[in-house]
């Protein structure tokens, strides 16, 4: 992708964005999607199921992030944030490994943000 390009995707994002915090979208805008990330953490949910959303082929339900005891690699315990995240998917479109892998990279992810550079 090119800087103009990239540019003019950052400055779409930003407007869509500033239309969508005001409740400006039409159905048209909003349609058409193959993936949502539906986020409930924000009003302090743990998990919760999200349910596919009609012609999309997933949807990632994501809880909020809190502090919890975990038993760690050398066996101590330890507080870490958690987070906690399902994947809802249509297997006539997505192959439940396909799911799978989505899951564990997006958790890696999550773990090493350096990793996108990579």
């Amino acid at each position: 992708m090119s800087w103009p390009d990239a540019i003019e995707l950052v400055a779409t994002t930003l407007a869509e964005a500033s239309r969508a915090r005001e409740r400006w979208l039409t159905t048209d805008e909003i349609s058409g999607g193959t993936f949502t990330v539906s986020n409930l953490g924000m009003y302090g949910v743990e998990q919760f199921t999200a349910i596919i959303n009609a012609q999309e082929s997933a949807i990632l339900a994501v809880g909020t992030s809190k502090r919890e005891a975990v038993v760690v690699e050398d066996g101590s315990i330890a507080a870490r944030t958690r987070m906690r995240y399902k994947l809802s998917a249509d297997h006539r479109i997505l192959d439940g490994v396909a799911g799978a892998r989505f899951l564990a990279d997006l958790t890696d992810l999550l773990e090493d943000p350096w990793l996108i550079l990579a």
